[in-house]
């Protein structure tokens, strides 16, 4: 059976959201809050159906035996601030859920640390009654999608797996070639261990990843109730195997139960699920949420105003997202930017010779119609502009153009922020750097 994909209806939102920690800016999440019985979010989620994507491997690759449905029968909120994944079925016949992210650009930017992080709890079930069973928290490099036979070389980052209702999480990183190759593949770089405190099935737990540009080489980590208990360095890859599961756009976040396939029957050492499986216990997640760092501490002399001061190296933002560039230069460029979104830069220096203009690498796929301003404001998004200027389409998404703008005279160390206003709620422009003078 082809698979399909269904965008869904939203839900609203509710702040089950852990709190942002200090140093870290949020750069999306879903709490799960809605009605009981509605589907999740379409803001957020797409619902993958039958028994592989169109054209990819069959049964997903993995030998997985369910039909993925988008009935909320099998995926659907629970009324009470969760998500419900419920696989239903008996023998070799079965229904389940796999949801996935509509943004596919997660990814730290340089000098950063991405964390990716969710609150579940695994289906309650253990013993010959969970043969078969296979929830998975998960996310995989954004190449995949549309081309479905790239695996395992964009990458693949296992967050929480577990099988057969085992108390035990597994953390996997797949990458490079298959077989074989610097992941050991179809293994992967994995590690497990038992659910802190209260088993994996019977209570909630806290599972996240990071990966870290922060220190060189870079990291990978993974992590259960806050403890470390797997990570990869940069320096067990080659550049190539390295860049082709970290040098594009990002990635996407998936949730799922599957039935069956190579990871739950090679633990058990034959064929699940099996006649003893139940049908109909659910993996439950309160939330997942994305994060990155602000980044390590200024320069004393702070960012020259008059330097290229790229755009996603801002020390904070509101409703953005970063997804790589084809201007020059190469890196990333800062996104889905609308009306009421903003980049704070801090301590940027002007120095004592005023400067007076703005210059901004800007780029617009906006539809006809739509435009709007960007602005620069001191010490508060909510401050008077000391500088705009209007930008519509430029030909292109990625159709980069400089637009110069006046300034106020501006001299001194301060809190730049660059903010951007519309009469429309479409995403209007991007940006790439900005510099003043």
């Amino acid at each position: 059976m082809a698979a399909a994909a269904l965008v869904l209806s939203a839900a609203p939102v509710s702040a089950a959201v852990p709190p942002t920690p200090s140093g870290w800016s949020l750069v999306w999440s879903d709490d799960f809050n809605g009605t009981a019985g509605s589907l999740p979010s379409s803001a957020n989620w797409i619902i993958d159906t039958g028994h592989n994507y169109p054209g990819g491997p069959a049964n997903w690759g993995t030998g997985e035996i369910q039909n993925y449905t988008n009935s909320p029968q099998n995926v659907s909120l629970d009324g009470s601030g969760n998500l419900r994944i419920t696989p239903l079925g008996s023998s070799q016949s079965w229904t389940s859920a796999r949801i996935e992210t509509v943004r596919s650009n997660f990814k730290p930017a340089d000098g950063r640390i991405l964390r990716i992080e969710g609150r579940i709890q695994m289906p309650n079930v253990t013993g010959n009654q969970a043969l078969g069973y296979w929830p998975a928290f998960w996310a995989l490099g954004s190449p995949y999608r549309g081309n479905y036979w790239n695996w395992p070389a964009i990458g693949e980052f296992d967050i929480m797996e577990n099988v057969n209702g085992i108390n035990s999480v597994w953390a996997v990183l797949h990458c490079g070639v298959a077989p074989g190759g610097p992941c050991n593949e179809n293994n992967g770089l994995g590690a497990s261990r038992a659910c802190p405190g209260s088993t994996c099935q019977s209570a909630f737990h806290t599972y996240r990843f990071e990966w870290d540009r922060s220190v060189s080489p870079n990291q990978l980590r993974w992590y259960v109730d806050g403890q470390q208990f797997h990570s990869v360095s940069q320096s067990q890859f080659d550049a190539t195997t390295w860049s082709n599961m970290t040098g594009h756009a990002g990635y996407f976040i998936l949730l799922n139960v599957a039935m069956g396939g190579a990871f739950p029957n090679g633990v058990a050492g034959f064929a699940t699920p099996t006649a003893q499986t139940v049908s109909g216990r659910p993996m439950v997640v309160d939330y997942v949420a994305v994060w990155q760092s602000n980044g390590g501490g200024s320069d004393p002399g702070g960012v020259d105003a008059r330097s290229t001061i790229q755009a996603e190296s801002y020390q904070a933002q509101s409703g953005t997202a970063l997804e790589a560039t084809s201007d020059s230069g190469g890196g990333q460029n800062v996104g889905w930017i609308a009306n009421g979104d903003w980049l704070r830069f801090d301590n940027v220096n002007f120095g004592s010779t005023a400067a007076t203009q703005f210059r901004v690498r800007v780029a617009s796929g906006a539809a006809g119609g739509v435009s709007g301003l960007v602005q620069v404001r001191l010490g508060s998004p909510t401050a008077t502009p000391i500088g705009d200027f209007a930008v519509g389409n430029t030909g292109g998404w990625q159709s980069w153009t400089t637009v110069p703008g006046a300034l106020a005279a501006t001299t001194g160390t301060h809190t730049v922020y660059l903010t951007f206003s519309s009469g429309q709620p479409a995403d209007f422009v991007n940006v790439n750097w900005l510099t003043f003078g």
